[in-house]
């Protein structure tokens, strides 16, 4: 299980920072047309997103499972970035395009990071968990500058709506990464009745 979370966490940070804000913002300046403000009032609207899947995490998680939570959060959050990258037509459009994007990607890194980290806190040993946690995050995070690096070479040759689509499709494939593992099927984190170690065996059901 961890060895699939690490692979879709990894996955999904390579991606998402390879489009990145920075890119999003200059995508939305050059090929969009809109000005500052406008980009921050659909920046500030779409961070929404994130506070409504903070408050609905928990609800999901309990009516579809915590390990389908999970594979819908990796394909949710880098996919509506093909919405921004597919904007045109009149202002409004454009605006609300990539509003959209950022409030449904608000939603689900909030449904992918949440349940995440909760099935990473059941099936760690207490005694392992610093040295886990710091292996786990070196890699993770360590893809987030190499993502970045390969969007703006990626940007330089095809051009900023291009890359910004390769981002969702890439991003979207972290999914591969748990469909083979015990991951989807996990519905509870409720110990199993009779496990020597309920912290550390979460249930699938």
């Amino acid at each position: 299980m961890l060895r699939a979370s690490l692979g879709c966490a990894t996955t999904v940070n390579f991606f998402t920072f390879m489009a990145g804000s920075g890119l999003t913002v200059l995508f939305a300046e050059r090929e969009l047309g809109l000005s500052a403000g406008t980009i921050g009032l659909a920046f500030g609207i779409g961070s929404t997103g994130a506070l409504a899947g903070a408050m609905i995490a928990p609800r999901i998680s309990q009516r579809i499972g915590v390990g389908r939570s999970i594979a819908a959060g990796a394909v949710l959050f880098p996919a509506p970035i093909a919405i921004a990258a597919s904007a045109s037509g009149p202002t409004w459009s454009r605006v609300g395009a990539l509003g959209l994007a950022e409030f449904l990607s608000g939603i689900g890194v909030m449904l992918f990071d949440i349940n995440l980290n909760s099935l990473q806190a059941a099936v760690i040993p207490d005694g392992m968990r610093s040295r886990v946690a710091g292996a786990y995050s070196t890699v993770n995070y360590g893809t987030r500058p190499i993502g970045a690096l390969a969007g703006g070479l990626l940007a330089t040759l095809l051009g900023l709506r291009p890359t910004l689509i390769t981002a969702a499709l890439g991003g979207t494939l972290s999914l591969l990464w748990l469909l083979p593992s015990p991951i989807p099927r996990i519905h509870s984190l409720t110990p199993t009745p009779n496990a020597p170690e309920p912290a550390t065996h979460p249930t699938p059901q």
